[in-house]
């Protein structure tokens, strides 16, 4: 009884009060390391580290309350603090759910631009045991309420309020000191945000953070053109030559892109066993696809985006260079920076004209902003398209009904040109099929729901592919176009990959790291060139940054004078290597993960000791991985392609581009151009091919006529 009434005395009292609240946010920050984040803890050390880097962050800012003298003031200031913490930890749990990462500065400050449509599938992010982070302060409050905790009305003199301040410093040297004996140059080279959480904490991840972004900022307003010197020398000594045997196949085609939301490698050929024991094929358009004749088909093809995924791929494939590190570019620099984009090259040296449809709101991801600087000349969102309840959910229109709905708009442009098409059916979440009521196609039934979704989104996507295949080749665009797809980013996250490897992929997960999940990164990518014959399976290691300079050779455009980092994947001079933009670097021969793990590409075994001759040739790659993200974030950061006059292009500024009334400007373009327009429209006598569409009804209706008859 003397114990408790001393703990009850103690916590009555604002120090007791205060080391009560470093407690709670110790227990929060542990579990949730521990329960929703992947931080790859081994060793006592590591251990030893993790649970001690909450306690300075707390310390320190749970202190500011000490030296308040006013009772309420005291106690609010604490109490505010601890709320504000504990939504931090609670923020970053949620995005880390899907993002496998944490919440960065230019993430916060992109929301409004990111945040339209999200608000559903956030809801998908929940757990039950989410409400552990949150039980404790309702406690609180009520304890408050109910006086069963009072405020203290003696204060904390200020030499024990300066003492604790003094000693979270203290705290935090001695943790910094021992992660940096653990991993050294921790905060001068940023491996990874994981590494900064394990080592040092959420807030302190977070006060790092900005510090980096205010620098990242500053690089911009100090950039100068001399700052191009380097970048230059980079390009020019890492171009890969066009090879001849591929250079200008498909010069003067029309581009369709199309872009597999969440497609990885690991759909292809899968099939899917039902609960009575019979096989599905997930996406059999896409596999006969990736084997034909006339498909340029990539094995060993990784996406290479971080938080800005979709947005990123986009970023990657249009300009050949990477994302940000911290946060999208889109959002973060789409209203500023200076492109040599895809579609204004083709636009300005071939006489392209290029359009992007997307049925989601054009400021999402800040596409209306951006697109105009990369150059397209229409953007057709949910403006340009009849959404409704069956036919799209939060992201926009499901894609059977964006590619019928895109066809009047589509053969009004004159050709030649570059379309993206942007899928959204199989975005996370895939656990609700969204209306798809004549859509049958069995879930899978492991433990997780998500996953279970996954496969019929999929298998829609699939379909839906094939049937615009289908009117590509009714309406005569087929055989005048050049068609690629590529998966956009992983659809099943680092921390749901266990599951989908044991329960569906059959794999023994004991050890699941980082290099397990780094193999189900690989994204398809398939060029498509009608009635060339030159299809076949390349096992090239690259990634997505390697999209433009490749396809600008198919087009017969050296991609040499543009300052792309990416090099073309057909080319003899290609380096094999695919760079992640979390630094890891996949090769025939080695994955390296972070600044250490080295591991056989081939079989996932971790080399603990390397011979001296591999030694270099590993960091060899290490150092042309480095280089290769150095220049892009020196072009992005300082925007430096403002200051380059070696592109032939011509500067390009949104005002000349206008992305309304795009319809009705298209019509009286035909009318102006007469016997000149190039559009599928005008070359058919003014005949629409919005009939050649057969959709899934009318499929289905078609099979149910086959079997009447």
């Amino acid at each position: 009884m003397a114990f408790i009434s001393k703990l009850k005395q103690f916590i009555n009292s604002r120090c007791g009060m205060y080391i009560v609240f470093v407690l709670l946010f110790w227990i929060k920050s542990i579990f949730a390391y521990f329960n929703d984040f992947g931080l790859r803890i081994s060793g006592p050390f590591q251990h030893f580290i993790l649970f001690i880097n909450p306690f300075a962050a707390a310390f320190l800012f749970l202190g500011l309350g000490l030296f308040i003298k006013g009772k309420k003031t005291s106690y609010l200031t604490m109490f505010s603090v601890y709320f504000l913490l504990t939504f931090i930890i609670f923020g970053n749990v949620l995005y880390y759910r899907e993002f496998s990462d944490f919440i960065t500065v230019n993430t916060i400050m992109s929301t409004a631009v990111v945040f339209g449509g999200l608000s559903e599938s956030a809801l998908e992010m929940f757990n039950l045991t989410d409400i552990l982070y949150w039980l404790d302060i309702f406690i609180l409050i009520a304890l408050f309420a109910f006086k069963k905790i009072k405020m203290n009305e003696i204060f904390v003199k200020k030499r024990v309020a300066l003492a604790m301040s003094m000693f979270s410093v203290m705290l935090f040297s001695a943790n910094l000191s021992l992660a940096n004996m653990d991993r050294p140059q921790l905060l001068t080279r940023t491996f990874s945000h994981d590494y900064i959480v394990r080592y040092l904490g959420l807030p302190v991840f977070h006060i790092y953070n900005g510090v980096k972004t205010h620098e990242a900022n500053q690089v911009r307003a100090k950039a100068s053109e001399y700052d191009l010197d380097a970048v230059i020398e980079f390009v020019e000594r890492t171009h890969a030559a066009p090879n001849p045997d591929f250079f200008g196949i498909a010069e003067g085609k029309n581009v369709i892109l199309l872009h597999l939301e969440s497609y990885q490698n690991f759909l292809l050929d899968f099939h899917l066993e039902d609960e009575e024991g019979n096989l599905h094929e997930v996406s059999p358009f896409i596999n006969q696809l990736f084997r034909h004749e006339d498909t340029i088909s990539f094995e060993n093809f990784f996406h290479q985006t971080r938080s800005g995924k979709t947005a990123d791929a986009e970023n990657l494939i249009a300009n050949g260079l990477f994302g940000l590190l911290h946060g999208p570019l889109f959002a973060q620099m789409g209203n500023r920076n200076t492109f040599h984009a895809v579609p204004n090259i083709l636009r300005q040296k071939q006489g392209y004209t290029s359009a992007v449809f997307h049925g989601n709101e054009g400021n999402f991801w800040n596409r209306i902003g951006t697109y105009k600087r990369l150059g397209y000349d229409y953007f057709f969102d949910a403006r340009y398209f009849d959404a409704t309840p069956e036919n799209s959910f939060m992201y926009g229109l499901h894609d059977e009904y964006l590619f019928e709905q895109s066809i009047q708009y589509l053969e009004r442009m004159q050709q030649p040109f570059y379309t993206q098409f942007i899928l959204v059916s199989h975005h996370f979440p895939y656990d609700k099929f969204r209306n798809l009521d004549d859509h049958h196609f069995p879930q899978a039934t492991t433990s997780d729901q998500t996953i279970n979704g996954f496969f019929a989104t999929a298998n829609y996507m699939d379909q839906s592919i094939e049937m615009f295949f289908e009117y590509l080749k009714e309406s005569g665009l087929y055989d005048n176009s050049i068609i690629v797809l590529y998966g956009d980013h992983y659809g099943i996250s680092n921390m749901r990959n266990p599951v989908l490897a044991s329960e569906i992929l059959g794999k023994d997960t004991t050890n699941w790291g980082t290099y397990d999940n780094t193999m189900l990164q690989r994204v398809p990518y398939m060029i498509h060139i009608p009635n060339s014959g030159k299809g076949h399976i390349r096992q090239t290691y690259g990634g997505q940054v390697d999209m433009a300079p490749t396809l600008l050779h198919l087009l017969g455009i050296d991609s040499a004078p543009f300052l792309m980092v990416g090099q073309d994947l057909l080319s003899d001079d290609h380096q094999n290597m695919a760079v992640l933009r979390n630094g890891n670097v996949i090769t025939p021969e080695f994955t390296l993960i972070g600044s250490r793990d080295v591991y056989l590409t081939q079989t996932g075994e971790l080399l603990d000791i390397l011979p001296p001759d591999i030694a270099i040739y590993v960091e060899g790659i290490r150092i042309r991985a480095r280089e290769q993200l150095a220049a892009s974030d020196e072009i992005n950061n300082g925007d430096l392609l403002r200051f380059y006059e070696g592109s032939g292009l011509e500067p390009i500024h949104p005002s000349m581009f206008d992305f309304n009334n795009i319809f009705e400007r298209m019509k009286a373009l035909e009318d102006k151009l007469g016997e000149n327009s190039t559009s599928l429209f005008s070359q058919r006598g003014g005949e629409s091919t919005v009939g050649l569409w057969r959709g899934r009804v009318a499929r289905l209706m078609d099979e149910q006529e086959e079997v009447e008859e």
